[in-house]
């Protein structure tokens, strides 16, 4: 019995390790993943449309967004959120309302709550977009995901306050884009569903075009499309943006 289970053991560490060098590093490829979607600057025109059992709108949105820590969203159709603002400042958002003139601080509970009803929340808004600083990363498989090979990534937080505990990813092996994400609270729950279907090359960069979002625990919801329809990078962006003067111009 020693010596077949030893046989085992030995088998399995050797197993284990050529599995180790035929995978990349996890951590590697979640920041090449980063590179492809961040830069100094981006300026962002895109749609998002929300999908219900019953209804289906279109909302139309301008971003400026500089570095990690600063972005405005200025919506722009249709009527009824027309010149609605949304001011990011590192862990603080603002939000504009135009049919009654007010700016409201997003904080505490508030952030959990929906977008113009879509199926991202003000906390997916504010989350730092590079997860290589939130999450450490394993590569754990491979698989062909809509035609595409995919290193199929498993992410975990590296701080408490991270509004996901545990991510899935499975990341275009050529494009490095990816295709398909999990979200999972700390108990294990799947919290949302994200993905990608369409790419587009920009800049010689592969970036996300048109994207589907899912609360999962949203039992109405269809799901909601994010749809890029232009994006700058490295744009000349002026300083005034990002401040609360500017929610009200």
């Amino acid at each position: 019995m020693k010596s077949i289970n030893w046989h085992i053991i030995i088998t399995l560490f050797f197993t284990t390790c050529l599995l180790a060098e035929a995978f990349p590093d996890g951590t590697e490829l979640l920041q090449k993943v980063d590179e492809n979607l961040t830069s100094e600057n981006r300026i962002m025109t895109s749609r998002m449309i929300v999908q219900t059992r019953r209804t289906q709108r279109e909302i139309v949105a301008k971003s400026w967004i500089h570095g990690m820590d600063q972005a405005f969203t200025e919506y722009l159709a249709p009527a009824r959120e027309q010149g609605t603002k949304m001011l990011k400042e590192k862990d603080r958002m603002w939000i504009y309302s135009p049919s009654n003139d007010r700016i409201i601080q997003i904080a505490g509970h508030m952030l959990r709550q929906s977008v113009m009803g879509s199926d991202l929340s003000y906390e997916d808004m504010m989350e730092d977009p590079v997860l290589s600083n939130l999450y450490s990363a394993v590569t754990v498989g491979e698989e062909t995901l809509r035609e595409r090979p995919c290193w199929i990534i498993e992410l975990t937080a590296t701080a408490s306050d991270i509004a996901y505990h545990s991510r899935k990813l499975w990341i275009d092996k050529e494009r490095l884009v990816a295709l398909r994400e999990e979200r999972f609270a700390r108990g294990g729950t799947l919290l949302k569903e994200t993905d990608v279907l369409d790419v587009f090359k920009v800049h010689n960069r592969w970036y996300p075009k048109d994207v589907l979002y899912k609360d999962v625990l949203n039992k109405n919801s269809k799901g909601t499309r994010f749809i890029v329809d232009e994006i700058i990078f490295d744009a000349d962006i002026p300083e005034y943006i990002f401040t609360k003067a500017a929610l009200r111009r």
